[in-house]
């Protein structure tokens, strides 16, 4: 009898899941728009204000906060939970049976609704019974670690000369960047040793948990695993382990439900992102991935891989848009293929190596189904150097660990380089690569070289393009229906590359003497020109109007 008991309580809780269903709700408009952009201090924090200007990122109704009033009457609704908002979107996650929330498109105020199951999205949806799998626990391949009395995160910092940026006369280190950290959870980050130092300068600026809506990002202990992402970056114990940003600022943010797996996680995610926009975050380092969800009818099948389909990959694009650099574990798939939102064009997506520099087997591949090539680069992610919750130094496996390893080294090179945006800086870490040349989807352009791009970086300009010196013009500038470039007798066997916002390149062309740039079929907005020659390499910012 009690094993009947047991089995109905369990159907039932299968169909109660069943019922309830994730989805979108697109708003139509938002309140105080025009008086918002142009008191953006209103909205946005000084930081976020000086970093957009800056890099000429335009402040625009994206950067206006969801209407409130109309959230709270989305609570108010039959059955209706609200579980997430984006601003940049326009959009709110809620969660109710599928009746409740189709409902709500008779509501004024909204727009659109888009249901997590796509197959809902129809008028008629198909019949067949749903799948319910077990609970996936995406960090169970890292958490098999093994724990050294001593050891030192040397290897994984040399690979890519992040150590001779701290070695620098300048002492490149992190100072004055800021970087979010989106993970899981952090325990024992606000006590352990190995944060020390860094509370101690006061560069640990706190955070938030998303997911149960609390500033104390330290209290949730379901999962450590941004605790030993952020020691790749920040954690140091004196003689035996150095971060590779360990003077860097972080903000933490968990929106990451582990084990369990659900679209409200993306809605999280983006959710975090613009809170660090708003709070003029340099960048984003994420070790998370989704593809395969608890309810199969949620998952992202390979195609849906392709950089603009996923919630959170049109999230990570806008953040990349608002010109924070975006950096994104590949995943441990395989062959298998990324998750989102690495496959994003805007995301920096990072693979793994073993300490010799081999493809790590687990390291997700990139495949003809993304937009740009992925992943971008690689670094250690086997048998990476950690510090875990217990304040222990441990290894582990995971693409996890490549993105914050690179990360900080990325947050040291930008450090060196303030007057370039975060698209230059992409593109001069994926030229220093090993295989910039000849990528292929197992290590994309290949292990990254940072003395070589802080020496690429030096030669750039970035401003006034009319005269990038006495031997080189480029006008006008903003143009709206072509480019003259003017070289002089030096520069005969020159080539010019264009470069969208988000780092891909969309042209390239040998130029001699007198060259017209044709940009009538180039949308309005930013891009990056490159002008190479034997001895001189120029990257310039060009805005078509």
């Amino acid at each position: 009898m009690e094993k009947k008991v047991i089995v109905f309580v369990f159907l039932c809780f299968q169909f109660y899941g069943f019922a309830q269903e994730d989805a979108w709700v697109y708003l139509k408009d938002k309140e105080n728009v025009a008086a918002s952009i142009a008191n953006p201090i209103s909205i946005l924090t000084q930081k976020s204000i000086d970093r957009k200007n800056a890099h000429s990122v335009a402040i625009d109704e994206r950067d206006v906060p969801v209407n409130e009033n109309y959230i709270s009457q989305l609570k108010t609704q039959t059955g209706i939970t609200v579980l997430a908002k984006s601003k940049w979107f326009n959009a709110v996650h809620v969660r109710g049976t599928q009746t409740n929330i189709n409902a709500l498109s008779g509501l004024s105020f909204v727009d659109q609704i888009s249901f997590a199951d796509t197959s809902l999205n129809f008028t008629e949806s198909p019949q067949e019974r749903r799948q319910q799998r077990p609970a996936i626990n995406k960090f169970e391949f890292e958490a098999n670690s093994t724990i050294f009395n001593y050891g030192n995160a040397l290897n994984q910092i040399e690979m890519f000369k992040g150590d001779d940026l701290h070695q620098h006369a300048n002492s490149y280190t992190g100072t004055g960047m800021t970087i979010a950290v989106i993970d899981a959870g952090f325990p024992n980050v606000n006590t352990m040793g190995a944060f020390q130092r860094l509370r101690d300068a006061g560069n640990l600026l706190g955070g938030y948990d998303f997911f149960d809506r609390t500033s104390d990002v330290y209290a949730n202990t379901s999962s450590s695993h941004g605790t030993q992402v952020l020691s790749n970056m920040a954690g140091f114990v004196q003689d035996q382990y150095v971060g590779t940003a360990p003077d860097a600022s972080y903000y933490l943010f968990r929106t990451e439900n582990a084990p369990n797996e659900n679209p409200v996680e993306e809605s999280l995610w983006v959710e975090a992102a613009e809170r660090a926009d708003s709070l003029g975050v340099d960048i984003i380092n994420s070790s998370l991935g989704y593809k395969d969800y608890d309810n199969t009818n949620y998952s992202y099948s390979a195609s849906d891989l392709n950089g603009n389909t996923a919630y959170i990959t049109k999230g990570a694009n806008i953040a990349s848009e608002k010109g924070i650099l975006v950096i994104n574990a590949a995943g441990n798939s395989g062959s298998s293929g990324l998750g989102a939102p690495a496959d994003g064009a805007g995301v920096f997506t990072i693979g793994a190596v073993d300490a010799s520099g081999n493809y790590a087997s687990f390291s997700s591949q990139g495949s003809t189904n993304q937009p740009t090539q992925k992943p971008d680069v690689v670094v250690q992610g086997e048998a990476s150097y950690v510090i875990n919750e217990n304040n222990t130094i441990t290894t582990s496996n995971g693409t996890s660990f490549s993105s914050p390893t690179i990360a900080g080294g990325v947050a040291c090179l930008w450090q060196a380089l303030p007057n370039l945006n975060h698209t230059q800086i992409m593109q001069l870490v994926r030229e220093s690569a090993s295989q910039y040349s000849t990528p292929d989807y197992l290590l994309g352009y290949g292990i990254p070289n940072l003395v070589t791009a802080l020496a690429a970086g030096e030669t750039l300009s970035i401003g006034d393009v009319n005269n990038i010196n006495n031997s080189v013009k480029v006008y006008p500038n903003p143009t709206k229906n072509e480019l003259n470039i003017i070289l002089s007798s030096d520069y005969k066997d020159a080539n010019l590359e264009v470069y969208d916002v988000l780092g891909k390149k969309i042209l390239e062309s040998p130029i001699h003497d007198k060259y017209k740039l044709n940009l009538l079929e180039l949308a309005k907005g930013m891009y990056l020109i490159k002008i190479k020659s034997k001895g001189f390499s120029k990257t310039v910012k060009l805005i078509k109007n």
